[in-house]
């Protein structure tokens, strides 16, 4: 089942699937920030009102902002 990165609640693990209607320098700048396809990542932590989003990566924190997180198409794990 593919939901975007946004709707995974604190501790759920995902896999980057797809990026959604992002702009070639939106993408490049997600891509550089370490959400490549195929990476995995686990939600740490979602800020009170829901913005920002903490993620593991690759064994660092990343800090996203809820926009950045719609784009994200990713699969459960």
């Amino acid at each position: 089942m593919k939901v975007t990165l946004g709707e995974l609640k604190t501790g759920e693990c995902g896999r980057v699937a797809a990026f959604l209607d992002a702009g070639s320098s939106y993408r490049r700048k997600l891509l550089a920030m370490g959400l490549t396809p195929g990476t995995r990542f686990t939600v740490c932590r979602v800020a009170p009102l829901g913005d920002p989003i903490q993620l593991e990566v690759r064994g660092f924190q990343l800090t996203i902002r809820r926009d950045e997180a719609a784009v994200v198409e990713v699969s459960r794990v």
